[in-house]
């Protein structure tokens, strides 16, 4: 399972990781470097040189390169020359740093990259005691420091130090003792900073691991949110995160005041330095032996020496801090016991498995996160199906993650036919055998996303593509990086299997699968439910959706479909108002009692004031109904209407407003007559019934309809009406088909009806399309969207889609009920006909039917034969049966 040469070591030395990657990046920014120390010197020479010759000199006018030119002339040309000094510089600085954050980040990419490939090579065992939040900031909090260093690594020292020199070799120049002066206080600071910071390194090694600590408690706080609640348990999980807290903070004070005392003494230092200039440089020039523009010089030399020093300062603390995270993640990221590379990279060419699985005496190691198999043997032939049964703790689970070769034995030997079952490369393991736990992972995604990931293995070939700029330059820039070519957005879909992907068909194998797990209903019911404009339709669809539309019309009384001209008592007033669906938030339901031109309509029709009134008799009738009742009351929250907030304000509305007086409810603040207007928007006469949109009400809501309608325009893009003879994209393929709406309180005519929209559905044709649309719809952060029993299915989808040689499930129906596992059950095995299937059933007594049945104890398989044979005899798996 492991070997080292096959899945080497991550460099313990980053210069070392550094250089195995960057070397030709790193040795052109020394040659950037080194072509801009030049520049740097001249830029310190030329001011020199315009204070003692072309401002303080006396040999002028003078020749230069054969032409004489005078005093001011000179002063020109040196300036000019020191203007482009400074330009060449600063330009080169510039690519300099864009090129080493380039760099820099390129290996961060690929460091990141890499961690993350070792993430799929961990053994399960290392998977089970790593919290994901503690892995999850190795790979991005913790590794961003390195991109900045990463491309300082070489050129920071090179190039500051480089200047430094440059600035030093120019103060020697001008005078020895300026020089010695200069850097007199160097070697305390090389000394003492080092020392210093090894402590400040110790800590932050602390600081790392506290924080993964407290990274891995609030993800256990996320998962288990819901037992802490039930056991009372905020209060100790508080102080638990109080601890860490404090904890780290301790730290960091710790390092605070280590790192800045060593900040003081670097600053300290530095100033004591410009000391000696004055003194002695001063000196000096009244002696006559320095200039007074050698000192100017010096004095602004020194004056850059300071940024150069203090970024070699910089960074080695940057480089001692970021060393220690890189040591510690490299740390965590090799666990014992890694699964080879090869394993997981191999391409090798997949053909059908022949078998049979053979285990010869094997064991397995508990440390391993797995049970104790003790020298178990076995047969599998993949044209049978075994069930294996046991006690919990027998071993079970552990020998069929063996044969699914998820887990590895600790000694004996697994062969699939004549090949190493423990040496089989991924790329077959993987594509020919499927597997099913009772908690397999669904990812984010959508379902056809889900259903067709075992047939993701390879990007497919789509012909000779050309690629444009942006895509040539992704792919330099992955080649550079050490990152995958392939394209997530290209087309995976393995075609041994089928899988099209138009989204309006789906393959009779889909068909076959979602029907044998029980999940053709529910993607069914989830294409029924999807809004239209989240997907693409076409004109032979959409012709299907009205004729089942006029079709449910004719033939349901009952249901009321919407019309222009009648008022419909089972929607709220906002949406008998709108008739349409609100594409802009202004004329949502919740701001349409806002909307300017809402009000204006309303005004127009003689409902402006009306609506006060009427909002007034709904906080009259809700405060006497609800009065008492605490603002979370599940009866006030199933009612709908109010809200305990709205419940507060009303009671005071009618302190100020005692009576139903419009002179006064007109005196009111705006938001409080806003609050009133807003209740009626929400009232529904067939729910609520309140007897306040009565009929002429309902009228006069008809004509603000119609009146608003003519406002906006039937093409206007904030709104789009409903209309009987086109698609609303906002309501989905049932809201479509029905077009209308149900009464209240009807629950058999919902039924009737929603009965009737099936077998419409059927009626044209319209099946594949809304399998298709509810393969579409996403499936949540694992799946959370979809309930277990669904995610469950859809694991067993997966695994069947892929068609396997040797299908393995283990205690994978559990979630399920009596009568669902049995027909799960046989629909699965009768799916898997003529091909291998080792079940770990939940209960003995569903042995019935397999062709083989073994039984385990204590991590031994110490019965196995025919179910007939075993029923009929004094047997363990009698005994089994008989407890359960």
């Amino acid at each position: 399972m492991v070997d080292q040469d096959d899945f080497p070591r991550i460099d313990r030395s980053i210069y070392r990781y550094v250089l195995r990657h960057t070397w030709r990046g790193q040795a052109f920014l020394l040659l950037l470097t080194v072509v801009t120390m030049p520049l740097v010197y001249v830029s310190l020479e030329i001011p020199k040189r315009i204070v003692n010759q072309a401002i303080g000199g006396t040999d002028l006018p003078r020749a230069l390169f054969g032409f004489e030119i005078s005093q001011i002339e000179f002063l020109m040309l040196l300036s000019v020359a020191f203007l482009l000094a400074v330009i060449l510089t600063g330009g080169l600085k510039y690519y300099l740093n864009v090129f080493k954050g380039v760099l820099g980040e390129r290996m961060l990419r690929r460091f990141r990259f890499d961690l993350y490939a070792r993430i799929l090579r961990f053994p399960a065992a290392h998977i089970r005691k790593t919290p994901s939040a503690e892995l999850i900031p190795m790979i991005t909090a913790e590794t961003e420091p390195l991109g900045g260093l990463i491309g300082d690594a070489i050129a920071a020292p090179a190039f500051q130090g480089a200047l430094l020199l440059t600035y030093l070799s120019f103060i020697f120049q001008q005078d020895f003792w300026l020089g010695v002066a200069s850097i007199a206080l160097y070697p305390p600071q090389m000394i003492l900073i080092p020392r210093l910071q090894a402590k400040v390194n110790a800590l932050s090694r602390a600081r790392v691991q506290n924080v993964r600590k407290l990274a891995g408690h609030i993800g256990e706080t996320v998962d288990g949110v819901v037992d802490i609640h039930a056991n009372d348990a905020g209060r100790f999980e508080r102080a638990k995160t109080s601890s860490y807290l404090g904890r780290i903070f301790d730290i960091r004070e710790e390092i605070y005041r280590r790192k800045f005392f060593i900040k003081f003494l670097n600053n300290f230092l530095a100033q004591v330095t410009p000391f000696f200039f004055f003194a002695i440089g001063g000196y000096l020039v009244i002696q006559g032996d320095v200039s007074l523009g050698a000192l100017v010089a010096v004095l602004a030399a020194y004056k850059d020496i300071g940024p150069p020093w203090k970024e070699l300062l910089k960074f080695y603390q940057v480089f001692e801090d970021t060393k220690v995270k890189y040591l510690q993640v490299a740390e965590q990221f090799e666990p014992a016991n890694m699964i080879r590379a090869s394993l997981l990279e191999s391409q090798e060419s997949v053909g059908q498995l022949t078998g049979p699985l053979v285990g010869r005496n094997v064991s397995t190691d508990p440390d391993d996160g797995i049970g104790l198999v003790a020298n178990v043997s076995f047969e599998l032939d993949l044209n049978r199906h075994v069930a294996l049964v046991g006690k919990p703790g027998s071993g079970t689970g552990d020998v069929s993650k063996i044969a699914a070769r998820l887990a590895w034995p600790l000694s004996g030997e697994v062969m699939m036919g004549t090949r190493n079952w423990s040496e089989t490369p991924e790329a077959i393991t993987g594509r020919r055998v499927a597997w099913v736990g009772s908690s397999s992972h669904i990812f984010a995604g959508t379902l056809a996303h889900n259903l067709y990931y075992g047939l993701m293995m390879a990007p497919q070939p789509d012909g000779v593509q050309e690629l444009d700029s942006t895509q040539r330059r992704h792919r330099r820039e992955a080649v550079a990086s050490g990152n995958s070519l392939d394209d997530p957005e290209g087309n995976w879909l393995s075609a041994t299997a089928g899988g099209e992907k138009h989204p309006e068909t789906t393959t009779d194998r889909v068909g076959d699968v979602l029907k044998a797990t029980e999940l053709w209903e529910d993607v069914y019911r989830l294409g029924l439910g999807a809004r239209i404009q989240q997907f693409s339709m076409s004109a032979e669809v959409r012709e299907k959706i009205l004729a089942a539309r006029k079709q449910l019309s004719a033939s349901r009384g009952d249901l009321q479909q919407f019309d222009r001209d009648r008022y419909d008592p089972n929607l709220t007033v906002a949406e008998n108002i709108l008739f349409g669906y609100a594409v802009d938030s202004e004329f949502s339901q919740e701001r349409l009692p806002g909307n300017d031109i809402v009000s204006a309509v309303l005004r127009e029709t003689d409902l402006f004031d009306a609506f006060l009134l009427m909002g007034y008799r709904v906080a009259q009738a809700m405060t006497e109904i609800f009065s008492g009742l605490q603002p979370d009351d599940e009866l006030l929250q199933r009612f709908s209407l109010v809200t305990g907030e709205d419940l507060e304000n009303f009671e005071r509305i009618l302190r100020n407003c005692p009576r139903e007086d419009l002179p006064a409810l007109t005196a009111l603040t705006d938001t409080d007559q806003q609050l009133l207007r807003g209740v009626v928007f929400r009232l529904i006469p067939a729910q609520h019934r309140l007897g306040i949109i009565d009929a002429e009400v309902q009228e006069r809501l008809l004509a603000a309809r119609n009146r608003l309608f003519e406002k906006l325009g039937s093409d206007n893009p904030s709104v789009v009406f409903f209309d009987p003879n086109e698609i609303c994209p906002a309501l989905s393929v049932e809201g479509n088909i029905l077009f209308g709406s149900i009464p209240y309180g009807k629950p058999r005519e919902r039924e009737a009806i929603s009965r009737a929209i099936d077998d419409l559905v059927i009626a044209e044709g319209l099946g594949d399309y809304l399998i298709a649309l509810g393969l579409s719809r996403e499936v949540g952060a694992a799946g959370n969207r979809l309930s277990s029993v669904q995610r469950q299915k859809l694991a067993f989808a997966r695994a069947l889609l892929k068609e396997p040689d040797l299908l393995v499930v283990d205690q994978a129906l559990m979630i399920f009920d009596a009568q669902l596992q049995s027909r799960m059950l046989d629909s699965i095995r009768q799916l898997m006909s003529g091909r291998g299937v080792l079940w770990v059933l939940e209960s003995p007594a569903m042995v019935t039917g397999f062709d083989e049945v073994w039984v385990m104890q204590s991590g031994k398989i110490i019965e196995r034969g025919k179910p007939t044979e075993l029923a009929s005899s004094n047997s363990e798996l009698q005994r089994l049966i008989a407890m359960t």
